[in-house]
């Protein structure tokens, strides 16, 4: 999740027009800037709104690719952990913060520590195992502009540590397993996101990384997959419903190579949502599909589709691609197929892509495509609710 979280606040602070040439001034220093940590907190939950982003995703969905990809497609560079590096007392932390971003990592609110989950015999996963009392409480607090004592789970031993300080933005990301699960933090949520990679993919990626990395055997992968999918099921999976926006990761329907190779790649944005124009291929209204004049692997090819379907009971607007480009520059003839993508420039959806580079995972398929999308939906959003 500590990947996911710098990728949040890389991004939002980018999209709120954060220099990078700015040095980052941990939350001590703050009450020193010409604009004081005092009079910030009088304007936030009052004269300036606090928005609230939750951000749903499993483990080993590509976070860390993902946080690269949309880092540098805002720029930002800025960021750093609360008290710069260790929490208050000199702990580990694992708030991230800029001068007008928090992002905060939802394993802090665990009930237990490694040691409590073993007695309860519950895995993270399960509901039952986080403290969504003090979530909520928490959560209000800060979007009423006030400071708060939050718990710090520490990955390296397991453990529970003291709570910190952490003081509001404009701007309060929380990321991790559970987000929407519960309603009363999920009122609490301005905008919502889901990543989801599908059973298949998530094997298929899984097997290589474990086998080739770890030394692990085909049978201890399935093993390790299947032990967890039922809390998964249960407990994250159904947090789709509540999302403003899912970016999921299928098997290629056109691809004759092994599952993995290629990908089909949803954006899923849901109509209903104020502040958020679906983007689109040439018509809104009607079921499109295209295969571009663009290069790409002869086992694949490339194919793109949008139409308007349900989604978890949801009128939801869609837009796909199925394939592989080939030449990343390419892309400016798929950008030149979609409308609403949120872009304030003519090419700017390539111009973030190629300036990643063709050999970041993802970067020629739907995945990078649409991830970058969603950072523009996103910038679009807060500078409509701001």
């Amino acid at each position: 999740m500590q990947a996911l979280t710098l990728f949040l606040v890389l991004v939002v602070q980018s999209v709120i027009g954060f220099s990078p040439m700015t040095s980052f001034r941990p939350s001590s220093l703050l009450r020193s800037k010409a604009v004081s940590t005092g009079d910030l907190l009088m304007k936030l939950g009052a004269d300036e709104k606090v928005i609230v982003i939750g951000v749903a995703a499993d483990s080993g969905c590509g976070k860390s690719t993902f946080m690269r990809r949309l880092t540098k497609v805002f720029g930002g560079e800025n960021v750093g952990p609360l008290g710069g590096g260790f929490g208050n007392g000199g702990w580990e932390t694992n708030t991230l913060l800029s001068d007008k971003v928090t992002v905060i990592c939802l394993d802090d609110y665990h009930a237990n520590d490694r040691q409590g989950r073993k007695v309860s015999g519950l895995t993270a996963l399960n509901l039952k195992e986080q403290n969504f009392d003090l979530m909520a409480e928490q959560l209000t607090a800060l979007k009423s502009g006030k400071s708060i004592e939050k718990p710090i789970y520490n990955h390296v031993n397991g453990t529970l540590d003291t709570p910190e300080t952490v003081e509001p933005t404009p701007i309060v990301i929380i990321e991790g397993l559970h987000p929407l699960a519960d309603s009363r933090v999920r009122d609490l949520l301005d905008f919502t996101i889901y990543l989801d990679i599908s059973d298949e993919i998530k094997f298929a990626w899984k097997m290589q990384r474990d086998m080739a990395e770890r030394g692990w055997t085909k049978e201890q992968v399935e093993a390790a997959i299947e032990q967890r999918k039922p809390d998964f099921s249960a407990y994250v999976a159904p947090q789709m419903e509540f999302s403003d926006v899912v970016i999921s990761v299928l098997p290629s329907e056109i691809s004759t190579e092994e599952v993995g190779k290629h990908l089909k790649v949803k954006l899923i944005q849901k109509d209903a949502k104020e502040g958020l124009d679906a983007a689109y291929i040439l018509d809104k209204a009607s079921k499109v599909t295209v295969e571009p004049p663009v290069k790409s692997e002869p086992t694949c090819g490339v194919a793109l589709g949008s139409y308007k379907t349900k989604f978890f009971n949801n009128d939801v607007s869609v837009v796909e691609m199925d394939g592989k480009l080939t030449d990343i520059n390419q892309y400016s003839i798929i950008e030149g197929l979609l409308s609403s993508t949120s872009a304030k420039t003519a090419g700017e959806v390539t111009k973030s892509l190629v300036e990643v580079g063709p050999n970041s995972p993802g970067s020629m398929d739907g995945t990078g495509l649409f991830q970058t999308i969603t950072a523009l939906k996103l910038k679009e959003f807060y500078e409509k609710n701001a």
